[in-house]
């Protein structure tokens, strides 16, 4: 055994370490990473004009009234997202729809007003309004069953869900409950017509 272990010394006193780096092919690997994420990047916002010119028959948002009336509900949350109704994957990015926020929403007699910080404004009219629910989904935000409060209503010729997210998560009943309440007398002063 002991002849081993001067030879094994000479050996590894003659071997050569390999080079560290290849600096131009690390640089080429490089480059070429940063140009890929870079064209992703691209096709994704290419992707997202390309959806909002698909949806430019979409009409304007309204705006709230000078004087909705007093509120009956008020809330501050996160704003996820519309989607044309019952298809929680088909978002909506016309007119700032697609753009998650901040939120704070305010129920009058009037209807919804949805006020976005760094974001579009809109309001939904009262006679707009056709349900409200607990979901656990939408466009890209899945949460807990019953996590997300949302409200299907009409603009132009389109039935639009739109998911809120209050920061405290237990409003969201009250929300249901009221909204549905509101709709369906509505629906009742019109039907009695």
């Amino acid at each position: 055994m002991t002849p081993l272990i001067p030879m094994a010394a000479s050996l590894a006193a003659e071997q050569k370490s390999a080079e560290v780096t290849d600096w131009a092919a690390r640089i080429g690997w490089l480059v070429g990473l940063v140009l890929f994420v870079a064209l992703v990047y691209w096709l994704m916002r290419e992707g997202w004009k390309w959806r909002g010119t698909l949806q430019g028959d979409l009409p304007e948002l309204p705006t709230a009234p000078d004087d909705p009336g007093p509120a009956r509900l008020g809330m501050s949350g996160r704003y996820h997202g519309s989607t044309t109704a019952g298809q929680w994957l088909d978002r909506i990015v016309a007119h700032g729809l697609g753009t998650r926020s901040r939120v704070e929403l305010t129920l009058t007699d009037a209807g919804l007003d949805v006020v976005r910080p760094g974001a579009t404004d809109f309001f939904v009219p009262a006679e707009a309004l056709r349900e409200a629910r607990l979901d656990k989904g939408i466009a890209g935000k899945v949460l807990t069953e019953g996590g997300l409060l949302v409200v299907t209503w009409a603009h132009g010729d389109r039935l639009i869900d739109s998911g809120f997210r209050s920061d405290h998560a237990a409003e969201h009943g009250e929300w249901v409950d009221t909204l549905n309440n509101m709709i369906s007398k509505s629906n009742d002063t019109e039907g009695a017509r």
